[in-house]
């Protein structure tokens, strides 16, 4: 049987700075990592394989399993692959997370002025009622090279006018998205990546479109549903449907930090929590 307290004796007398600043690193890497992917499924998973793979090292140690301690050190490195192969898509976004905030989260570059995010959501209102199904793709710190690049290249100003002739039943592009950097409309009719998620049956491709694009980018999505005449917002991966003007306009302004006039008094009805929490 294994004898914890010879084991514990060796790591006292063996315990130097060196030892310190290596579980102090180690520590903190996997804290990060966790952060990182708290409120993904990859988490959930994590949690269970822990749970099991503690629970076997300590049967193995404490009962001197010889087969299952040899499966622990020589499965060590396949679990590991098998962790990156089957999390890839989690660990992709954790990583680009970390490119675009810095390690502190501090870098910030999600700025849009204003006045064009009250076009941009007088003009979604306006096609809702309308019921006239809209995709505009409102880009923050992750570029979307790839996307605009096969879309159709428009590069002119946010004007309403302008996005509600994109986005008019008949015209070439009103099937796809349109992509927004700060104040300009940079491509129109642009296809965006679906979610594989299982969504209720009255989402459509729009949404499911919206959605996907979220879950790789920091990309806020606005759509609007031509058959329910519905406003939905989708950022972080999640998707918020429906939100009236009043709810649309409370977390673009926390998810861009700006500070948005209201033009219409508030509304008795609770909102959302805060997409930047609950997404």
């Amino acid at each position: 049987m294994f004898d914890f307290s010879d084991e514990l004796v060796d790591l006292v007398a063996n315990f130097d700075i060196s030892s310190m600043v290596d579980i102090v690193i180690v520590g903190g890497a996997l804290y990060w990592l966790l952060l990182l992917l708290r409120g993904t499924a990859a988490m959930s998973v994590l949690r269970g394989a822990a749970v099991l793979l503690v629970v076997a090292f300590l049967l193995a140690r404490i009962f001197d399993l010889v087969v299952l301690n040899w499966l622990l050190r020589n499965a060590l490195t396949g679990l590991v692959l098998a962790v990156v192969i089957i999390f890839q898509s989690d660990i992709r976004r954790a990583l680009e997370k970390l490119g675009r905030t810095g390690i502190w989260g501090l870098a910030s570059n999600r700025r849009i002025e204003p006045h064009v995010l009250e076009l941009i959501i007088s003009s979604i209102i306006k096609l809702a009622r309308d019921n006239v199904g809209a995709l505009v793709v409102l880009e923050r710190d992750t570029g979307l090279a790839d996307v605009i690049e096969v879309g159709i290249a428009v590069n002119a100003r946010v004007g309403g006018e302008l996005l509600e002739t994109l986005f008019f039943p008949g015209t070439p592009m009103h099937d796809g998205a349109v992509v927004i950097q700060r104040g300009r409309i940079l491509a129109a009719g642009c296809t965006l990546p679906l979610s594989s998620r299982v969504m209720a049956s009255r989402f459509g491709t729009r949404h499911r479109a919206g959605l996907g694009l979220t879950e790789t980018t920091d990309a806020v999505v606005l759509i609007t549903s031509e058959e329910r005449g519905e406003v939905s917002l989708a950022a972080n991966g999640r998707l918020v449907s429906p939100v009236n003007e009043r709810q649309l306009r409370v977390q673009l302004e926390t998810l861009f930090e700006v500070d948005l006039q209201e033009t219409e008094p508030p509304e008795p009805r609770s909102i959302k929590p805060d997409l930047n929490e609950a997404l």
